[in-house]
């Protein structure tokens, strides 16, 4: 079993910036797929950004050019980097992993985001 344990998250005025952090209980070179997703109260969960494979990078459009997705190898963490936060990014942002060796694919608890006007 595979566990993912998100940081970052907090209060943050508009214009403001926060970077989530998602560590794997596992190697990150085991995962083909990696992703962040969020969830706002009585909407739907939604992808924000994801990496498949090395560079197969997807952005949501209400992400584009604010958002940027990372991995850093060395430190076993997939990021997520967000600037000019706005008050409808408020959500709690889960990270998602993909297991290249069995297809599975595990969420984190999330981590709540909350961007006051």
């Amino acid at each position: 079993q595979v566990q993912l344990v998100e940081s970052g998250g907090g209060l943050v005025q508009a214009g403001g910036s926060l970077r989530l952090s998602c560590v794997p209980s596992r190697s990150i070179f085991n995962f083909n797929y990696l992703g962040w997703y969020r969830q706002a109260p009585g909407k739907q969960r939604e992808l924000v950004a994801s990496i498949a494979g090395r560079v197969n990078i997807t952005y949501t459009d209400s992400a584009k050019g604010r958002f940027t997705i990372s991995r850093d190898n060395a430190e076993n963490t997939l990021l997520l980097q967000m600037n000019s936060l706005k008050p409808e990014d408020t959500a709690v942002y889960y990270c998602n992993a993909g297991e290249r060796s069995s297809n599975k694919h595990y969420w984190g608890q999330g981590t709540q985001v909350t961007v006051s006007s």
